[in-house]
């Protein structure tokens, strides 16, 4: 997916740890909504909220990902700022520090091209210091693939593999908007016959995540261009979403089974 990222289960940082689970009362004087977890941090009238990206991708915007503000999700509050639950805690500050920059930009009348491009500059540099590049080299050679890899989820019939990888890793060392999964008919650093779901999504998720991959996958290998087979793609999967009991034979029909 094209999109700005989730599933093993993890001890949560000492940031997510002290999130405040408060349930502060809206402008109408009702609780917040269920999708809501707990405040990471306020800005003066800016509040940083941790959120149920699944609900949110299922009932508001299926197109919701690790993160989003008004300015480019509309369903958000304008003074407020949205991270996906399952975004792993170590990637936090990377994308709160790209929606403050994306947001204080737009509000300038920035387009969201032009605020973007901006908070995707900044935030390839707080990556690059992280040392993540260092994480897949061997000296001073390219990223090696396989040292993105996490596990392998499956070896299809046809040979293709679907595995998990360091979604963080991705994102810091060959594409920054790397979000949920990919395949090489879109992204030319996933080797040939391979399929990528980033490790970070929760694992009620997987399954949608990877009928859109395979789905759109196999719409590229036979002409169609990633524009049409993206919107397609993200159709069936919220589909599917809603009617979760026919994702199996969806899967089988795109060659899972």
């Amino acid at each position: 997916m094209t999109a700005r990222g989730k599933a093993k289960d993890r001890k949560p940082s000492r940031e997510a740890r002290l999130v405040r689970r408060a349930t502060p009362k809206n402008t109408r004087g009702n609780k917040r909504a269920p999708y809501y977890i707990g405040c990471l941090s306020r800005r003066g009238p800016l509040s940083i909220w941790l959120v149920d990206g699944a609900y949110i991708r299922k009932n508001i915007n299926d197109e919701f990902s690790n993160f989003g503000h008004h300015y480019s999700t509309p369903e958000i509050p304008k003074r407020e700022i949205w991270l996906d639950k399952e975004t792993d805690p170590d990637e936090q500050r990377f994308f709160t520090h790209h929606a403050l920059v994306e947001r204080r930009l737009m509000l300038r009348g920035k387009t969201y091209d032009e605020a973007r491009h901006q908070a995707n500059k900044e935030e390839r540099q707080m990556r690059a210091n992280s040392g993540d590049l260092r994480k897949v080299q061997t000296g001073k050679g390219l990223p090696d693939p396989k040292k993105f890899h996490v596990d392998l989820w499956k070896t299809m019939p046809n040979g293709v593999q679907v595995w998990f990888v360091k979604g963080r890793l991705v994102r810091s060392v060959y594409d920054i908007e790397f979000t949920e999964g990919g395949h090489e008919h879109v992204y030319e650093y996933i080797p040939r016959g391979e399929v990528w779901i980033d490790d970070d999504i929760h694992e009620y998720e997987r399954g949608f995540i990877l009928f859109h991959e395979l789905y759109e996958r196999n719409l590229m290998a036979n002409g169609m261009d990633y524009d049409t087979a993206h919107d397609m793609a993200s159709k069936k999967e919220k589909h599917y979403r809603n009617h979760p009991d026919e994702l199996h034979e969806a899967l089988a029909a795109e060659g899972w089974e």
